[in-house]
C-alpha cells in the first residue's frame, strides 16, 4: 500500500515539474508566419504588415529553422522561459511595464518627462540594455529570452495596452515597439518637453 502511495506522489511530482518548465516563443514578422506541424520550421516572406504568433514547446532547448527575407538561418533557445523571435527586418525594443492600481490622474513633471525621453533614447541606441533592467533591444534575425514566466503578457509593436486591461490577471507585462515607432514617440515627447529629439 505504501508503495502505491509513493508511486502516486512521485507521478504527481513529475507532472507538476514538467508543467513548470515550458518554452513559449512569440514570433514577430512583417508578413504571414507559415509553420509546419512541428512549429520549428518557419517561413516568412517580405512584407509590411506586422504579424505575431505564439509557439509553445517543452523545456528545450528549441531550435527554429527560419526561411525569411534575409535568408535561411536557425535560432535557438537556451532553456525554458518566454522568448521573442524577431523575424522582421527592423529591430524591436521594449521593456517591463510598471502598471499600478492607481486609477487617478498621474502628473508627470517636466524633469520626469525629460528623464523618460533620455531613457527611451538610450533604449533605441542599444545603451543601458540589460536583463536586470528588464529592457530589450532585439535585432532582426535574433531571439531573446524575456522572462522565466511563460504566463507573462507581451504587447507587441503597433498595439496599445487597452485602457480597461486588468493588470492583476497576469504576473508580468511587457510592451515592445518597432524601433521607428519608438523614434516617433521620442520625437513627440521631445516636442511636449520643448527639446530637440
Amino acid at each position: 500500500m505504501n508503495r502505491n502511495i509513493l508511486f502516486f506522489v512521485l507521478a504527481i511530482s513529475l507532472m507538476i515539474s514538467s508543467c513548470g518548465s515550458k518554452t513559449r516563443i512569440l514570433v514577430y514578422a512583417s508578413n504571414d508566419i507559415q509553420l509546419d506541424e512541428s512549429q520549428k520550421n518557419i517561413k516568412v516572406d517580405d512584407g509590411t504588415t506586422h504579424n505575431e504568433k505564439i509557439l509553445d514547446f517543452g523545456s528545450g532547448p528549441i531550435t527554429l529553422n527560419i526561411d525569411g527575407p534575409s535568408g535561411k538561418y536557425t535560432l535557438q533557445t537556451s532553456g525554458p522561459g518566454f522568448y521573442i523571435a524577431n523575424l522582421k527586418l527592423d529591430t524591436v525594443v521594449g521593456s517591463f511595464q510598471h502598471i499600478g492600481a492607481d486609477t487617478g490622474m498621474v502628473k508627470i513633471t517636466e524633469d520626469d518627462l525629460k528623464k523618460r525621453i533620455d531613457s527611451l533614447k538610450k533604449l533605441v541606441a542599444d545603451s543601458n540594455i540589460s536583463n536586470a533592467s528588464q529592457n530589450y533591444f532585439i535585432k532582426p534575425g535574433s531571439i531573446q529570452k524575456i522572462t522565466d514566466n511563460i504566463k507573462a503578457r507581451v504587447f507587441g509593436p503597433y498595439t496599445t495596452i487597452p485602457s480597461g486591461f486588468d493588470a492583476s490577471t497576469v504576473p508580468e507585462i511587457y510592451k515592445f515597439y518597432a524601433i521607428q515607432e519608438e523614434r516617433e514617440i521620442i520625437a513627440n515627447l521631445s516636442k511636449m518637453a520643448g527639446s530637440k529629439p
